[in-house]
Protein backbone atom coordinates (compact mmCIF):
# COMPACT_ATOMS: atom_id res chain seq x y z
CA UNK A 1 0.00 0.00 0.00
CA UNK A 2 1.78 3.22 -1.27
CA UNK A 3 -0.10 6.74 -0.21
CA UNK A 4 0.15 8.23 -3.60
CA UNK A 5 -1.45 11.45 -2.75
CA UNK A 6 -2.18 13.80 0.21
CA UNK A 7 -4.63 16.84 -0.45
CA UNK A 8 -4.79 19.55 2.21
CA UNK A 9 -8.34 21.12 3.13
CA UNK A 10 -7.51 22.72 5.54
CA UNK A 11 -3.99 24.23 6.76
CA UNK A 12 -3.45 25.98 10.39
CA UNK A 13 -0.44 26.86 12.07
CA UNK A 14 -2.01 27.76 15.17
CA UNK A 15 -4.42 25.84 16.68
CA UNK A 16 -4.34 22.65 17.83
CA UNK A 17 -6.12 20.77 14.83
CA UNK A 18 -3.25 21.78 12.46
CA UNK A 19 -4.92 20.04 9.22
CA UNK A 20 -7.10 18.08 7.69
CA UNK A 21 -6.33 16.31 4.72
CA UNK A 22 -7.64 13.59 1.65
CA UNK A 23 -5.02 10.88 1.31
CA UNK A 24 -5.50 8.69 -1.59
CA UNK A 25 -4.24 4.73 -1.49
CA UNK A 26 -2.51 3.44 -4.47
CA UNK A 27 -4.36 5.67 -6.95
CA UNK A 28 -7.36 3.79 -5.73
CA UNK A 29 -9.04 4.60 -2.89
CA UNK A 30 -9.32 7.95 -0.60
CA UNK A 31 -10.03 8.60 2.62
CA UNK A 32 -11.28 12.11 3.63
CA UNK A 33 -11.24 14.04 7.12
CA UNK A 34 -7.73 13.08 8.47
CA UNK A 35 -6.97 15.28 11.14
CA UNK A 36 -3.18 16.50 11.38
CA UNK A 37 -3.27 17.46 15.48
CA UNK A 38 -0.52 19.13 17.21
CA UNK A 39 -0.47 17.62 21.38
CA UNK A 40 2.00 17.48 23.98
CA UNK A 41 3.59 14.53 22.47
CA UNK A 42 4.13 16.30 18.91
CA UNK A 43 2.23 15.58 15.97
CA UNK A 44 -0.32 12.72 15.37
CA UNK A 45 -3.55 12.20 12.98
CA UNK A 46 -7.00 11.85 13.70
CA UNK A 47 -9.01 9.25 11.44
CA UNK A 48 -12.52 10.21 10.06
CA UNK A 49 -15.23 9.96 12.66
CA UNK A 50 -18.69 10.34 12.98
CA UNK A 51 -20.85 10.71 16.33
CA UNK A 52 -23.31 7.72 17.29
CA UNK A 53 -26.46 7.93 18.23
CA UNK A 54 -24.71 7.65 22.06
CA UNK A 55 -22.96 10.70 21.34
CA UNK A 56 -19.77 9.13 21.20
CA UNK A 57 -16.77 9.36 18.38
CA UNK A 58 -16.10 6.00 16.48
CA UNK A 59 -13.84 5.94 13.35
CA UNK A 60 -15.09 5.31 10.28
CA UNK A 61 -11.48 4.56 8.22
CA UNK A 62 -9.00 2.89 10.52
CA UNK A 63 -5.69 1.15 10.08
CA UNK A 64 -5.86 -2.33 11.07
CA UNK A 65 -2.32 -2.32 13.12
CA UNK A 66 -0.17 0.32 14.64
CA UNK A 67 2.65 -0.10 12.03
CA UNK A 68 0.40 0.86 9.03
CA UNK A 69 -0.80 4.05 11.46
CA UNK A 70 2.38 4.84 12.23
CA UNK A 71 3.54 4.82 8.34
CA UNK A 72 0.42 6.80 6.95
CA UNK A 73 1.09 9.46 10.12
CA UNK A 74 4.47 9.67 9.08
CA UNK A 75 4.23 10.36 5.56
CA UNK A 76 0.92 13.26 6.33
CA UNK A 77 3.25 14.63 9.20
CA UNK A 78 6.15 15.48 6.97
CA UNK A 79 4.13 16.05 3.61
CA UNK A 80 2.52 18.94 6.35
CA UNK A 81 5.30 20.45 7.41
CA UNK A 82 6.75 20.55 3.67
CA UNK A 83 3.38 22.39 3.24
CA UNK A 84 3.82 25.12 6.14
CA UNK A 85 7.67 25.82 5.15
CA UNK A 86 6.60 26.44 1.49
CA UNK A 87 4.14 28.66 2.82
CA UNK A 88 6.58 30.99 5.21
CA UNK A 89 9.34 31.03 2.23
Amino acid sequence: MRITDIRFRHISKDSKMRAVVSVTLDNELVIHDIKVIYGKRGFFIGMPSQETKMGKFRDVVHPINTSVRQRIQDVIVESYIQAIQGDSS
